[in-house]
């Protein structure tokens, strides 16, 4: 009787077990697809008003503490100035701003539809005298992933609005792709950009498989549905139509460059060399990253979007 009690028992125990953990996968696929779904949330900081602050916490730092109260009495009657200056809404709305943006680029461009709600939202409200400045850092990925990702750029030039594009560290292959829509690429002296070529790799474990008396099999329908494989034996014809189709990308990657950049002589540097911008790519314009491009701009009207994934 006490071993059909236990045996009872430990069937209880391991079907709430198993229950357990088919809820909480549950509960997981549920909270990741309620991720996905969300609707974006964007965070708009003034970076004006970021530097003044960080600029007042450092003066306060370095005053003595006999003097921070009169320090502090001075700044507030700077705010109260700056108020009275844009009392007026309308001279407020008047004065150009500049929104900036970052791209954060990986294989897949990831970032990419964050990043056209960000481009769709400028659009909406930006004046014609606005300027948006691109933080980009890439070293490029898939073909149709930044070239989806250009496209949202080349939006804001269609848009009629100012674009620069600055790169602190890096901007090849795909991103330079994103870069080139810019009216004006700005990049620190030893940011690496260019490659305008295309790359592919394909391994292939034929011989192995075939030293162990494995087959595979792979039927198509369509003569290059499949050119080059993994597990089958690749043909002559089949790499000679997978370099072709390379060709035929890279000829589109020079051409989409070639229109965006006519100064360029696009035929010595598309063979997917890369270098530094104060050396190889004259292209990039005055060689100054990020922070020195934006230094001058501290009393004009700065604002950076953030995004952040979440329900509105």
């Amino acid at each position: 009787m006490s071993e059909w009690v236990a045996e009872i028992g430990t069937f209880v125990v391991q079907t709430t077990i198993v229950m357990a953990l088919i809820g909480i996968g549950l509960l997981l696929m549920a909270r990741t697809r309620q991720d996905k779904e969300s609707e974006l949330k964007l965070t708009v900081e003034p970076l004006n008003d970021q530097r003044r602050r960080r600029g007042r916490r450092l003066r306060l730092t370095a005053t003595l503490p006999g003097a921070r109260k009169k320090l502090l009495k001075l700044f507030r009657n700077e705010d109260k100035k700056r108020q009275k200056g844009h009392k007026s809404e309308q001279d407020a709305a008047l004065a150009s701003r500049v929104w900036v943006l970052d791209f954060h680029g990986d294989l897949k461009a990831s970032q990419t539809e964050h990043f056209a709600q960000e481009v769709s939202a400028i659009i909406d409200v930006a004046a014609k005298d606005d300027e948006v400045v691109v933080r980009l850092e890439s070293a490029g990925g898939l073909v149709h992933a930044y070239g989806l990702a250009a496209a949202q750029l080349d939006r804001l030039r269609t848009a009629g609005l100012n674009t620069t594009v600055c790169i602190d560290k890096v901007a090849a292959s795909g991103g330079y792709l994103m870069a080139c829509t810019a009216q004006h690429i700005k990049a620190a002296p030893f940011a690496v950009i260019g490659s305008i070529g295309v790359v592919a790799q394909v391994p292939n474990i034929h011989r192995l498989l075939k030293r162990h008396d494995v087959d595979v099999e792979l039927l198509t329908a369509g003569k290059y549905k499949r050119t080059l494989t993994v597990l089958g034996e690749n043909t002559e014809e089949g790499k000679a139509k997978f370099l072709e189709d390379l060709e035929n990308t890279h000829r589109l990657f020079k051409r989409y460059v070639a229109e965006r950049r006519p100064s360029m002589d696009i035929d010595t540097l598309a063979t997917g060399r890369f270098g530094t911008a104060a050396k190889h790519c004259p292209s990039a314009g005055r060689q100054r990253g990020y922070q020195r491009s934006l230094f001058g701009r501290a009393h004009g009207r700065s604002a950076s979007i953030n995004r952040q994934a979440g329900s509105t």
